[in-house]
């Protein structure tokens, strides 16, 4: 078995979350739905059939899971192809990254958007494996999605890296027994608390060299 790093998609190489809880936000409310102010915290990290799920019978969407999660993201392609919500210094951190180690994509988004970001970025042959927690039985703060990714990848958890910006993602990666890099989300801070069990913090995508997700520069101390 190898060493890996696995990405995170949305906070960490998309500024997305936000685009996805005012999509999910407009869905609820043209549905009659009661939106609640809570409800984009709740659903970090959710698979797809968990967060439509949670539009259903939480927050009174009157569709099924299906029709909810397909609605959700047709709007967010549309908005993806318009203007794809880059991250400051993604590409050159995949690229610099893929040069060293072979890399995962482990998210929450849909299989479609996984696969719409690859192809308007072009980073898809930097990716060896790409997962969508849909596509396996429990969504984040679960370690399923790692997990798989790693196993695709053959390689061993203890010695592999994921940069995550949420609480639920940096639970996630540390339940598969990962060193984690955390980029926290503007948005969306992480609870200090969970924040702390991090391996390390960055403030950007540029600081995120190879010996900075190996814990081999100096600067790198695990947060107090």
């Amino acid at each position: 078995m190898t060493r890996a790093l696995v990405f995170d998609l949305d906070g960490v190489l998309l500024d997305s979350e936000q685009v996805w809880n005012e999509a999910k936000e407009e869905l609820v409310r043209e549905q009659g739905g009661r939106w609640r102010e809570d409800a984009p915290r709740r659903m970090m990290g959710m698979s797809s059939p968990e967060w439509a799920a949670y539009l259903r019978d939480e927050l009174g969407v009157p569709l099924d899971p299906t029709a909810i999660s397909d609605q959700v993201v047709s709007r967010l392609e549309q908005i993806y192809r318009d203007r794809l919500p880059l991250i400051d210094g993604a590409p050159e951190a995949v690229d610099r990254l893929a040069a060293s180690l072979p890399l995962g994509l482990a998210s929450s988004s849909n299989r479609e958007i996984i696969d719409l970001f690859l192809e308007l970025t072009g980073l898809g042959p930097r990716f060896a494996v790409t997962l969508s927690s849909e596509e396996v039985a429990r969504g984040k703060p679960a370690p399923d999605v790692y997990l798989e990714v790693l196993r695709r990848l053959r390689a061993d958890p203890a010695a592999s890296i994921a940069v995550e910006d949420s609480e639920n993602g940096i639970r996630a990666a540390k339940a598969a027994g990962m060193r984690v890099v955390a980029v926290p989300n503007p948005h969306y801070p992480p609870d200090p608390a969970v924040l702390a069990h991090a391996d390390d913090v960055v403030g950007s995508l540029h600081e995120l060299t190879l010996e900075r997700a190996l814990g081999r520069d100096q600067r790198s101390q695990p947060p107090e």
